[in-house]
């Protein structure tokens, strides 16, 4: 995630400014990309339009049964003669033009409802994708010469009304070259959405976030894969197209300084969401890779054998059985152990019975002889 104190402010020829913004705290959120999923595929789900079969195909014959006794099988029949149509099978799902077997409804269930707090924390796990380079690289975006991940531009942006502007200003950012990678990806769409309004496919180019309109939006809306939005309105289907953290946004100074009024911090809520706070992350140090090789945790791992240093193991053994590891998870037992052991020996020592004690072979021959 990007952890650093402040973001630099770029100017419209390209050039850094003397001025710099505060980074805000959306920016170090937890990026759980199986939210993002989850609440993407929810979301795409509610610009579905209703579509369904004829309610009437299929079944626009006047075919009846013939019942039994003819040795064929009691499925509508056309009726008629003098065409091959007369006699053949109707209505069925299993019939040639027959209805099909549960044909799709307009009133099936289109629409899915998402908890607010997951959309809300999906969002910002894709506002804090934004700053991560190699997320933003990942995605295949071409920012590979701009000087810093978040691009924050100056408020002037708000201002420009041509599209020739708004074109010399990604190339003096370097952000042009991802305009070009969506130009250049531009092809017919493989089937039948050629004839539906949906005839070229292409990749998505960068998302200008803006907190004032005044004309940016008609200079950049054609440019090819570029997109606009109020940072107000900050879209999820917008921040992670497809699902896929990492969108390359271009922020104006106005909105990014927003930002924390709209997401609010760990400890202060949102002026505009109420009583929301941003998601923390359940361990300070989200880095697993870097804590799993540290000194403190390899120290007290062992190699698997003599030869084999590469793959290191930790044994594992049951305390339930090894009472070494039992009293190492628990030093009271070494005492309830002993204290049953001890508890044991008494119980069979009175238990025990003293042997019976029998008369003599000189004292009964006595009694015998009187």
């Amino acid at each position: 995630m990007a952890a650093r104190p402040v973001v630099s402010v770029f100017g419209l020829n390209g050039s850094k400014l003397d001025s710099t913004v505060p980074l805000p705290s959306v920016f170090k959120a937890p990026i759980r990309p199986d939210v993002v999923q989850f609440v993407h595929t929810n979301m795409a789900k509610n610009k579905r339009q209703p579509y369904a079969v004829f309610r009437h195909a299929g079944e626009q014959t006047s075919a009846i049964s013939w019942g039994t006794g003819r040795a064929a099988a009691r499925i509508p029949r056309v009726g008629g003669g003098g065409t091959h149509r007369s006699g053949q099978a109707a209505f069925g799902n299993q019939c040639r033009g027959g209805r099909m077997f549960s044909p799709n409804k307009v009133w099936r269930k289109w629409h899915v409802k998402t908890n607010l707090n997951q959309k809300r924390y999906a969002t910002v796990s894709a506002v804090a994708a934004t700053g991560v380079t190699s997320l933003v690289i990942a995605r295949g975006h071409r920012i590979e010469n701009i000087e810093e991940v978040p691009l924050v531009v100056s408020d002037d942006i708000q201002g420009i009304k041509k599209t020739k502007e708004a074109v010399a200003l990604l190339k003096a950012l370097n952000a042009y070259a991802d305009v070009l990678k969506v130009s250049n990806s531009r092809t017919l769409r493989a089937g039948k959405g050629k004839l539906r309004n949906r005839r070229h496919r292409q990749r998505r180019g960068p998302l200008v976030v803006y907190a004032e309109d005044n004309g940016l939006v008609h200079a950049f809306r054609n440019l090819p894969g570029v997109e606009l939005v109020n940072v107000t309105r900050l879209n999820l289907l917008q921040l992670a197209p497809g699902g896929h953290l990492g969108r390359f946004v271009i922020w104006s100074q106005s909105a990014f300084s927003a930002l924390d009024k709209i997401f609010g911090t760990e400890t202060t809520p949102s002026e505009q969401k109420k009583d929301y706070l941003l998601p923390s992350a359940v361990i300070s140090n989200t880095d697993i890779t870097r804590i799993i090789n540290s000194d403190e945790i390899q120290k007290v791992l062992k190699p698997a054998g003599p030869k084999r240093t590469a793959r290191p193991y930790t044994q594992k053994k049951n305390p339930l059985r090894n009472t070494a590891v039992k009293v190492r998870l628990n030093p009271y037992a070494a005492v309830v152990t002993r204290a049953e052991m001890l508890g044991t020996s008494k119980k069979s020592r009175k238990s025990v019975k003293k042997p019976t004690q029998h008369a003599s072979k000189s004292f009964v021959e006595t009694l015998l002889s009187e």
